[in-house]
């Protein structure tokens, strides 16, 4: 629950901090902890609750150089409690309007970004056990009606964790006014962020206009709100096993071109769409209308976002990285008295043998004395023909790739190996009946891939 004002009157919120860390985050005791300071009230009573505590914990100061005289002040004033506190202390200073302008960022975001990679890259190289922040009832309020502002599914309105990864956030059950009111009691100095009082930025605009009205309209805000958080992480646990259920029988395959989902699945649920937006929501699409129109569109279609694709394949949706781990190679040529020859997609091996064997998807065996130079090795084309060994006549590359009914990715990544731009073979599926060994063959060519 919220810790309220009346209950620190009876006993300190040294105390409180103690029964809560006992009760909900007894781990952290005696492990290595890395806190994130800013040198605002929030961090700095954090330090010194958990120095009081006795816990074992260094300080991590963020210069973001964004304010000027300000912002040396606040290191300055981190560097000073350190020093009082007997705690060592690392500061990291940071470009964060340049990082801001490269990564098209906002500044709020970048800063967010910065501060975490690096406190991540610290705990990781200095082998802390957990990073602690100062989020607290107020800053959860906040983050809930963002979201709700901004649109946002069930798991956008659970609140900030108390944990995530070896993220540990003690205070989120105290309000900002107890908070206020220890520093207060104990003489606690802190610095204070001018831009905190700016309503430039949307948290702000809630913290200063919105929220003291909700206050005054519900003085037990942050306990009801506590208790409408429960309720929703209860209902969240429900639809995740709803949603791991529909997932386990949708999921056909996951490999090195994307996760592939029948689309039968989604189909049957009540609410599909629903169902499409709890399992894609992390990959970055946004026109949901689309990514369920899917489930009935061609084959082909497809909806993206920055980062992935979602495409309808006959009965299925795949879902891919937008980048592709091979390399997109225009035409190498090949010089097959080398022997070996590292390419883009492996080494090909060019060996004479005296018999042939069965073709392979990695081995064939050709008729040397029919190739002629030069010898390449490309991704396919349209309108590329050839002639399927074992099979009569000639036949364009897409439709045989068609007929196999490989994956997208698969025919995207589908090389061709070529003789005087007549294809040898279709690597790694079917070799060209033109260049088959026959009884008249006289030089043997076995043609392999590794």
């Amino acid at each position: 629950m919220v810790i309220s004002v009346p209950i620190l009157y009876l006993y300190s919120m040294q105390k409180a901090f103690e029964e809560f860390i006992d009760q909900h985050l007894p781990f952290i005791k005696g492990k290595k902890l890395l806190l994130a300071i800013s040198g605002g009230l929030d961090s700095v009573v954090l330090a010194w609750l958990c120095h009081g505590l006795n816990l074992e914990f260094s300080l991590a100061h963020c210069n973001f150089n964004l304010r000027g005289e300000e912002s040396g002040d606040d290191e300055a004033f981190v560097m000073e409690l350190a020093e009082n506190l007997d705690l060592e202390v690392f500061v990291q200073n940071f470009d964060t309007v340049e990082y801001a302008n490269q990564n098209r960022r906002s500044i709020q975001m970048a800063a967010r970004e910065l501060r975490y990679t690096w406190l991540k890259e610290l705990a990781a190289q200095l082998k802390f056990d957990y990073i602690i922040t100062a989020h607290h009832a107020d800053d959860n309020l906040e983050t809930f009606l963002i979201n709700f502002l901004r649109g946002t599914g069930l798991n956008g309105l659970t609140g900030i964790p108390l944990m995530n990864d070896n993220i540990v956030r003690p205070l989120l059950p105290f309000a900002r006014e107890d908070i206020l009111s220890f520093a207060k009691s104990q003489n606690i100095p802190w610095r204070e962020d001018s831009s905190n009082s700016t309503r430039k930025y949307l948290r702000n605009k809630l913290r200063h206009d919105v929220i003291p009205i909700l206050k005054e309209i519900n003085p037990q805000l942050l306990d009801c709100f506590h208790d409408t958080l429960d309720n929703l992480k209860d209902t969240a646990d429900i639809v995740e096993e709803s949603l791991n259920a529909v997932a386990k029988r949708a999921i056909v395959s996951i490999d090195e071109g994307g996760v592939t989902y029948k689309i039968s699945e989604f189909k049957k649920v009540n609410n599909p769409k629903a169902y499409l937006f709890e399992m894609f929501k992390n990959f970055g699409f946004a026109e949901w209308n689309d990514v369920l129109n899917l489930l009935d569109a061609e084959t082909g279609k497809y909806v993206i976002s920055e980062t992935h694709k979602l495409l309808k394949h006959r009965e299925f949706l795949i879902l891919s990285e937008l980048e592709t781990s091979i390399p997109k190679i225009e035409l190498q040529t090949l010089d097959i008295t080398e022997g070996k020859i590292a390419t883009a997609i492996g080494t090909i091996t060019f060996e004479k043998v005296q018999e042939k064997k069965n073709n392979t998807s990695k081995v064939i065996y050709v008729d040397a004395n029919k190739l002629q130079d030069p010898v390449t090795i490309r991704l396919w084309r349209n309108g590329d023909i050839f002639y399927p060994l074992g099979l009569q006549g000639k036949k364009k590359v897409s439709k045989y790739l068609k007929d196999e009914k490989l994956l997208p990715a698969e025919k995207e990544n589908t090389f061709v190996l070529t003789a005087n731009n007549e294809i040898i073979w279709v690597v790694g599926r079917r070799a060209d009946d033109r260049f088959k060994v026959t009884d008249k063959t006289e030089s043997i060519l076995k043609i392999s891939i590794l």
